[in-house]
């Protein structure tokens, strides 16, 4: 018989989830997040991304539950049998991509982010950005709404609606998209090896301002981004077998 693992569970403000979370806790107990094997999320995408975050120092696993609107990352919620899949489940390992972003009055804010680092315009006027790709400038204008940079992981978010591709989970690179270019007009974006660093330059700042974005938290008035992936960091993913993130990216494509 296998050893059952101690659990931390962590809810989402949602009625739904927090009703999960005392269903859950009165079966199966709850753990302090320092003391326990595994970490569950109960909730949606979100949630599972500021979970990720928040239990990354302590190196835990984190198995998600879904109880929100969008659960790619989250596996089926049922809470029969938890300390089994718990058991049975695969694990990813993803590295989250680091942001820079300088801003109009000289301040420079880091950030992380799981799926995407972008920027958008923050004004009527369109952006435009100058892009370089590890100190090499690539492209001199792009005229858009915005610019994202996308790891795997998050290819299917934010990455995907802007029609960019969708990466397997084992492909070691990053996705470079525009949000609704003008110009060049048939600029698709870029695919670039994970250990790329790209900058933004935003040009005309003043007159058409533009805001950074990792993963929700955003930074406004910016005049430069630089991003890369950050190797250093490591988030753990718990899936039940058959339904890891590469086996949802390949499903993806097929929906």
């Amino acid at each position: 018989m296998r050893p059952s693992k101690s659990i931390a569970f962590r809810a989402s403000r949602a009625p739904v989830a927090q009703e999960a979370l005392a269903a859950l806790e009165a079966r199966y107990g709850s753990a302090e997040a320092v003391a326990a094997d595994v970490v569950v999320a109960l909730g949606g995408d979100g949630f599972m991304l500021e979970t990720l975050k928040d239990v990354q120092p302590l190196g835990k696993p984190v198995y998600g539950m879904n109880r929100g609107t969008v659960g790619f990352l989250m596996n089926e919620y049922s809470a029969e049998d938890l300390p089994a899949r718990l058991a049975d489940a695969e694990e990813a390992v993803i590295n989250p991509l680091r942001m820079r972003a300088g801003q109009a009055d000289g301040r420079e804010v880091v950030g992380l982010a799981i799926n995407e680092v972008s920027l958008l315009r923050q004004g009527p006027q369109a952006a435009r950005l100058k892009i370089s790709v590890d100190g090499r400038p690539r492209l001199d204008e792009l005229v858009c709404d915005g610019a994202l940079v996308a790891t795997p992981a998050g290819s299917t978010a934010y990455n995907y609606s802007a029609h960019g591709p969708i990466l397997p989970i084992g492909s070691e690179v990053l996705a470079l998209t525009a949000v609704a270019p003008f110009r060049p007009r048939r600029w698709r974006g870029a695919l670039l090896p994970k250990s790329a660093t790209v900058r933004f330059d935003v040009l005309e700042p003043h007159k058409r301002p533009v805001m950074a974005d990792a993963d929700g938290s955003p930074v406004q008035d910016v005049q430069w981004v630089e991003i890369q992936s950050e190797p250093a960091v490591e988030h753990r993913i718990l899936f039940d077998p058959g339904h890891g993130l590469e086996e949802r990216l390949i499903r993806e494509q097929f929906q």
